[in-house]
This record gives structure tokens, C-alpha cells and sequence, in this order.
């Protein structure tokens, strides 16, 4: 059997193939698929459904707590609010910072100019991280109006009726009806929300809900 020829050019080299990681890079990027809901919807139970399927899931809240713990953002939270709201051992003070911006969408806003520029490089990261999954999620209550689902290739809004969300957060942050009712109606509704998504989860009944999910899941390989 004759040995396969090597094809050389003009000057006796070997013709290599054309450069293609710039194409293999994209065709691998990974599916951002946004996962977003008002408090009390179940997101943090649908996220951790979604992660047991094999699917990673990035916890927008969680991250940005670990951000907010970086000696320069706590130096730049500092710089705009004022030393009273850093301790002695150089961390935050939450609870102060919280009441600060709780009630004034300028100082709110001023915090998460800080905190949203660096929770998304480090989710660019966490990306490249994972960048070997075909699809990856990204949890975040504010995704819609922080402007993160623009990145996102899906959306997914987790809904569920206002009583059943109240009482949720009654029992887990042992809180009060009408301190739940005000950080409701600080947020976006539901229909908000839906408006900016390409599925919707009604979350009221939890094996209800992971039918819902798994239909989901399944229907990802048709987004292009």
C-alpha cells in the first residue's frame, strides 16, 4: 500500500492546515441560560433541581457576597459610603449598608455600580472555568434589571402566586407580612419579568415543578 503523500508548497515546507481555534473557540462557548424570580418564587430550589440534572449553576447572590469580601471593592464601598461602614477588621457592615440603600434607589444604585462590574468578571471567569458544558445557568434575582440577560442566550422566569410567596419568606427568614410585601413591591413583577423570557416556570407545586423543569432542559439543544 503506497504511504500517504505530504502535499509541500513553493518552498519544500509542510502545508499546514489553517489556523481554526478562533471557530473551535465559538463553537465550544457554552449556552448562558438566565434564571431569574422575585422573592419567595423558589429560585434557589429550582437552581439546585437544575444543578442535580448536571447542568452548573452559577449563584448570583452567593458570588456577589464573596466579591463584596475583596479587600478593593470593601476599599471603593468605603470611598462612596463612608468609613463607618467598614469595621475595625477591615469587612463590611451589612446590616448598615443595607438600611442605607433599602429605601434610596440613588445609593442603591451608586452599590451596585461597584458590586455588578466586578460579580460579572467574575462570572466571566467562572465561564471560562466551565467552558467545556454545553449549557450553563445563571441565577440572579436582578437579572432583568441589571441588564445580564442580555447576555444570556435564555431566560427563565420562575413565577408563583404573591400569598405563596409571602408565606415562604415568612418561614424562612422569620420576617414579617409587611416587610416581605415591601421588598415585593421593590422588585419587578412577574409580568415584567416574563416579558424579557423565552420560558416560564409556575412554581407552586414542587414535582409539578420539576416536570416543568425537565421539559425545560430538554428543549435547551433548540436554542441557536
Amino acid at each position: 500500500m503506497d504511504k500517504p503523500k505530504i502535499i509541500l508548497d513553493k518552498e519544500d515546507t509542510v502545508i499546514k492546515p489553517k489556523k481554526v481555534e478562533k471557530v473551535e473557540e465559538q463553537a465550544k462557548k457554552p449556552k448562558i441560560i438566565g434564571l431569574t424570580g422575585g422573592i419567595g418564587s423558589g429560585k434557589t430550589w429550582v437552581a439546585n433541581y437544575i444543578q442535580s440534572k448536571g447542568f452548573p449553576v452559577y449563584i448570583s447572590d452567593l458570588e456577589a457576597k464573596k466579591v463584596m469580601e475583596l479587600p478593593e471593592i470593601v476599599s471603593k464601598i468605603e470611598a462612596a459610603f463612608g468609613e463607618s461602614i467598614v469595621t475595625s477588621n477591615r469587612t463590611l457592615d451589612r446590616e448598615k449598608l443595607a438600611s442605607i440603600v433599602f429605601n434610596n434607589p440613588d445609593k442603591l444604585k451608586l452599590l451596585n455600580s461597584i458590586v455588578h462590574p466586578a460579580v460579572k468578571n467574575n462570572f466571566d471567569r467562572w465561564v471560562v472555568k466551565h467552558k467545556n458544558y454545553s449549557y450553563l445557568v445563571k441565577e440572579a434575582a436582578v437579572l432583568i434589571e441589571s441588564g445580564s440577560y442580555k447576555d444570556c442566550d435564555a431566560v427563565i422566569t420562575i413565577c408563583a402566586p404573591i400569598e405563596t410567596r409571602i408565606e415562604r419568606v415568612i418561614q424562612r427568614d422569620a420576617t414579617t407580612r409587611e416587610k416581605v410585601q415591601q421588598r415585593i413591591n421593590n422588585q419587578l413583577t412577574d409580568e415584567q419579568r416574563i416579558a424579557k423570557s423565552q420560558y416560564v416556570i409556575n412554581n407552586e407545586d414542587f414535582e409539578q415543578t420539576k416536570l416543568q423543569i425537565d421539559k425545560i432542559l430538554n428543549s435547551l439543544k433548540n436554542i441557536q
